[in-house]
């Protein structure tokens, strides 16, 4: 084999050992449920908060407990060990990143997807349809 012949096929191996490793680190959000299913493996469940029960957070510890609800509706006490984000009561979705355990999921990442400033009672567009004015 030529030089030039082996340097494509390193090169090929690479890229396909990247692709690979790409592929294996993404990952799928679950429900409450099949993170019960998979402790203590690390999982991403996207849900809302239960603005009907209370949100606790404890200064001194940095310990936030609420309760979420996930896409399938199933509502799940959390536990997240870091300072409350801001705006938390405000947010319309979360995705929290952790494991679940016998009696909570416990929360090592929350991100929070905030109120749309575009959708208000000021008249702005609430249906998600945007239009362009001639």
């Amino acid at each position: 084999m030529k030089k030039t012949q082996i340097v494509l096929l390193l090169v090929i191996a690479i890229m396909i050992g990247a692709l690979l490793v790409t592929l294996e680190d993404a990952s799928v959000y679950a429900t409450f449920e099949i993170a019960e299913k998979q402790k203590p493996e690390t999982v991403t469940v996207v849900a809302k908060v239960d603005l009907n029960n209370p949100i606790k957070f404890d200064p001194k510890t940095t310990l936030l407990t609420f309760k979420a609800i996930d896409k399938d509706g199933e509502s799940r006490s959390v536990v997240y060990n870091q300072p409350k984000p801001m705006d938390f009561e405000r947010s319309e979705e979360i995705t929290l990143t952790g494991h679940s355990t016998d009696i909570n999921f416990v929360a090592t990442e929350i991100l929070m997807k905030c109120p749309s400033k575009y959708t208000d009672d000021e008249g702005l567009d609430t249906t998600g349809i945007y239009s362009i004015n001639s």
